[in-house]
């Protein structure tokens, strides 16, 4: 099937965008690390070492270059898409492209209902949810039947999570359409040995895809704008809780996977903006990544008494919602109910693991209040620390 698929009409999706991206040693992922321990520049099929930037002419073609792949060249704008993330489908959302999307890879993890909140903001949630690859495994068969024009997800992450082979990825590549992504929600990955991206490095590389720089533009600054008024209102840095963040999906816990802080990845830059320490830090406890799933519990955990606990994977539940379940629970485990942060209350809802511009300025506003209720109001109250009309109007091209 796969094989028909790939044969119909003679005409691929590389012939329709121009495809142009860094081929190394016969491999499409052409950023891995140098011998020196480094990483090694993408290399352009044309032998050029092409800078990390789009380049291009108004209404003509264009390029953009991001590690692994390297550098594509786009005769068009792309018109449909398929990423993996709710990151990065959050960032075509902000560029006012959301009707582009054909699915996404784990469609349970990306949160559409902050959008509620944006007047004229909207996705097909329905579509999305049947439109799944992760749900099928990213089962090659999917990638031919949704088409997309372009794969916004990391190449590497399909060989490293989902046993892809480097043939695979150039199978799609050149009969569907090419990948441009990089894994950026963590940052202690050992096959990950090329560049990172900040959120909105990764976004601006987005924002070049579909040639929409001008939207990009004004979330960066409205970001800049919020992030000082929130960091000029934060309490000393001794005054400041630390912070333990884990994953646990279970209304009764038992025992978590860590996360650090200190890893830089996306999923934690509202916590490194609102300027908390990591409760682990010299503890000699790593986070979780593909090779390291080790877990801690209730007894590890009083070790190290955390100020504050933030647990991940309960996004589809209300602030009230958590704390009649899993706070309760907490509460009245023989030593969990020992730790200071759930004596106190200071146990919250984590975020997300993939967030994208829209995203990252709720969750900051959600962290401000936890962590600093005095401040900026409690995290069940109303006030709104960032302009939702103004959001909305960037989105929708009135601003």
């Amino acid at each position: 099937m796969e094989r028909e698929l790939a044969e119909r009409d003679g005409r691929t999706r590389r012939d329709y965008l121009g495809y142009g991206a860094a081929v190394v040693g016969g491999s499409l992922l052409a950023g891995c690390a140098d011998e020196s321990g480094g990483n090694a520049t993408p290399t352009a099929i044309d032998g050029t070492s092409p800078a990390d930037e789009s380049t291009g002419t108004e209404g003509g073609s264009y390029s953009v270059s991001m590690e692994p792949v390297g550098e594509l060249t786009f005769e068009s704008v792309p018109e449909t898409w398929l990423p993996y993330g709710g990151g990065y489908a959050d960032m075509s959302v902000a560029l006012g492209r959301a009707e582009g999307l054909v699915g996404v890879g784990g469609a349970s993890r990306y949160y559409t209902y902050v959008y509620d909140e944006l007047p004229g903001v909207s996705v097909d949630r329905e579509r999305l949810e049947a439109n799944d690859p992760g749900a099928a495994d990213m089962s090659k068969e999917v990638f031919y039947e949704l088409d997309g024009d372009v794969h916004v997800m990391d190449p590497e992450m399909l060989v490293n999570w989902f046993e892809w082979s480097r043939d695979d990825v150039e199978e799609i590549a050149g009969n569907v359409g090419p990948f441009l992504g990089n894994l950026i929600f963590r940052r202690e990955d050992e096959w990950h040995d090329y560049r990172y991206y900040t959120l909105y490095e990764a976004f601006e590389k987005v924002a070049e895809l579909f040639q929409e720089q001008e939207r990009y533009r004004a979330f960066e600054s409205l970001h800049d704008e919020f992030l000082a008024d929130v960091q000029t209102r934060l309490p000393p840095a001794d005054e400041r809780p630390n912070v333990l963040l884990v994953y646990e999906g279970s209304d009764e816990p038992e025992a978590f996977s860590p996360y650090r802080l200190n890893d830089r990845g996306t999923s934690k830059k509202q916590w490194r903006d609102l300027g908390v320490s990591d409760a682990l830090s010299g503890t000699g406890i790593h986070g979780i990544s593909t090779t390291d799933r080790g877990r801690i519990d209730y007894e590890t955990m009083l070790e190290i008494d955390p100020d504050v606990i933030m647990l991940r994977a309960h996004e589809r539940k209300s602030a009230a919602e958590f704390r009649d379940t899993v706070l309760e629970f907490m509460r009245n485990h023989p030593v969990g109910g020992e730790l200071t942060a759930v004596q106190n209350g200071r146990v919250y809802r984590g975020g997300y693991l993939y967030q994208g511009p829209i995203h990252n300025l709720f969750l900051t506003e959600r962290g401000a209040k936890q962590l600093y209720p005095e401040v900026f109001g409690e995290v069940t109250g109303d006030a709104e620390l960032f302009d939702r009309q103004r959001v909305a109007d960037i989105v929708t091209g009135d601003a």
